[in-house]
Order: structure tokens, then C-alpha cells, then sequence
């Protein structure tokens, strides 16, 4: 998490709304008290399964303040969502949340996550708007830090099934599969997104100012960003070798969000991974 940053996202992104999230915690989880100076969560820590899940808050009352090597960094004011990330991504914390003062809090571990993303898919897209304007962010400072241009290893990902994927989307999808060649153009970074891509078959490498930053596989989408916050792509992408790809509206993408909680969940876990492994970078 950049230092730089005074405010959790959900607090400077026009798209939080503070109700949404409120009745999305409601839904799963109980209001629980937090004494001043406690530690939500430790930086690095790694959840336990069954023993110390990983826990996403809200914070209704007080201020907790996020902590990296023990200097903050932000802080979390009430109505807004904090620890997110770890819950989506089973990934260690990337910093301390300590309460400054007594407070309030619903927390949700990541069963209570997914009973509540049944009932509430409206949450799911606001954090992918959230997370979005994140990977903005970042994508900016490693711009102006050069940090795009360090030699690191591809990131080897995907997301669904394909045979899952193309079941899911049956029916919603506009046009048939799309077959590219080898290095042929798929997308430009800053052009206006009108569809996202499912990968069914072959390799899709994923680029931002020229430095390969993913490169996808069967069931691997890209191209989300675009239609979810309806703003320019944040990277281009091109065939790696042949390949055939699923093109998904805007609308079919919001369908698919609301009527399967699964596919949100997934998307909300690419977008996270997406997020940490470009964080990491500025690090």
C-alpha cells in the first residue's frame, strides 16, 4: 500500500456509498466493540482456516488507522471499509489496522462474505469500482516512479473454467467467440472499453506502457476495468499465440454480477490479485 495515500479508497471514490455497505455487513455480520490501541489485524499476517480467518470491517464508530512497519499511512473514519483485500485474495496483510480511539465495528470473514454477496450483488460492483480507481492509482505512481520498467516475472492467472464460463454466458454473450492470431492486437490501453474478454483457448499478454505486467490463459478475463467504471482501458493487450476469445457487454457483465454470486466473487478476486501484484511493485 503506497504511503502517499492518506484516505482508504472508498473514501475519495465517488462510487463508495457508505448505505450500500452498511446494509451489506448488516446482512451477515453483528456489531462488535473495539477498545483503543487494539490491533485489528497485524501487517504480514496470514490467515489460519477455521482457526483465525482473514476479516474485512466496517467501521461504524471511532478511527482506526492503518500502519506500515508502524508508521500510518491512512485512516479509516466511519462508514467506510477497510481489510478488504486479504478476504478476496487469501494473501497476507499488507498493513496494521490499530483502533486510536474506542470504537464499532461489523466485521465479515470470508463465509459471511460470500453469504452476504447472495443477497447484495450491488456491493460486489461497488468494490470492483473501488478497487478500480486503486489499480488507477497505482498504475500512475508506478508510471511516475519508473517502477514498470523492472525485469519481473510474468504472472501466470486465470479465473474460470472455461467450459463454466461459456455456460454462464450463454445466452448473454453478443457475438460468438473471436479468433486472433499470434500477436495480433486485442486492445489499446486509454481506448473506451466497450466489451471485456474471456481467454477460451491459447495465450493473451496483458501490457502497460509496453511492460508485460499478466499474461493470461484458458479462462483468464481482462478487459473488466473498462465496462465496470465506464472510463478508458488501463492496458492493452495482445495475442501471445493463436487464441479464441468470449466477448462480454457491459450489460451481460452486469447480469452475470447480479445473478451469479460466484462470478462476482471470482471477478472480485482477480481484480484484488491484479491490485496486490501491481502494489507490490511500488514497493
Amino acid at each position: 500500500m503506497p504511503v502517499q495515500d492518506k484516505k482508504p479508497a472508498a473514501a475519495r471514490n465517488t462510487a463508495y456509498d457508505p448505505g450500500i455497505a452498511l446494509q451489506f455487513f448488516k446482512s451477515a455480520g453483528q456489531a462488535e466493540n473495539v477498545t483503543q490501541g487494539s490491533t485489528l489485524f497485524a501487517e504480514k499476517e496470514r490467515a489460519i482456516p477455521l482457526l483465525k480467518p482473514a476479516r474485512m470491517y466496517l467501521l461504524l464508530k471511532g478511527e482506526v488507522e492503518l500502519q506500515v512497519h508502524g508508521k500510518p499511512i491512512a485512516h479509516v473514519r466511519p462508514g467506510e471499509i477497510f481489510g478488504e483485500l486479504a478476504v478476496l485474495s487469501s494473501a497476507p496483510r499488507s498493513a496494521a489496522a490499530v483502533a486510536k480511539t474506542d470504537g464499532i465495528v461489523i466485521a465479515l470473514d470470508e463465509k459471511k462474505f460470500h453469504a452476504a454477496l447472495e443477497h447484495h450483488p450491488d456491493f460486489a460492483l461497488m468494490l470492483m469500482s473501488i478497487m478500480i480507481h486503486r489499480l488507477r492509482e497505482t498504475i500512475a505512481q508506478l508510471q511516475a516512479s519508473g517502477g514498470l520498467k523492472k525485469e519481473d516475472a510474468w504472472k501466470e492467472a486465470h479465473a474460470f473454467d472455461p467450459k463454466i464460463l461459456q455456460q454462464l454466458t450463454e445466452g448473454l454473450a453478443d457475438d460468438p467467440p473471436v479468433h486472433y492470431n499470434a500477436r495480433q492486437p486485442i486492445i489499446a490501453r486509454g481506448q473506451k472499453g466497450l466489451r471485456m474478454y474471456a481467454v477460451l483457448e491459447g495465450q493473451v499478454s496483458v501490457s502497460i506502457d509496453g511492460h508485460t505486467v499478466e499474461v493470461l490463459g484458458p479462462g483468464g478475463v481482462f478487459g473488466e476495468a473498462a465496462i465496470i467504471s465506464e472510463s478508458p482501458r488501463l492496458a492493452s493487450a495482445v495475442a501471445e499465440t493463436d487464441c479464441e476469445l468470449l466477448a462480454i457487454s457491459r450489460e451481460a457483465f452486469l447480469i452475470l454480477v447480479k445473478a451469479s454470486p460466484k462470478f462476482a466473487d471470482t471477478m472480485l478476486t482477480t481484480l484484488a490479485e491484479r491490485l496486490r501484484y501491481l502494489t507490490a511493485k511500488l514497493d
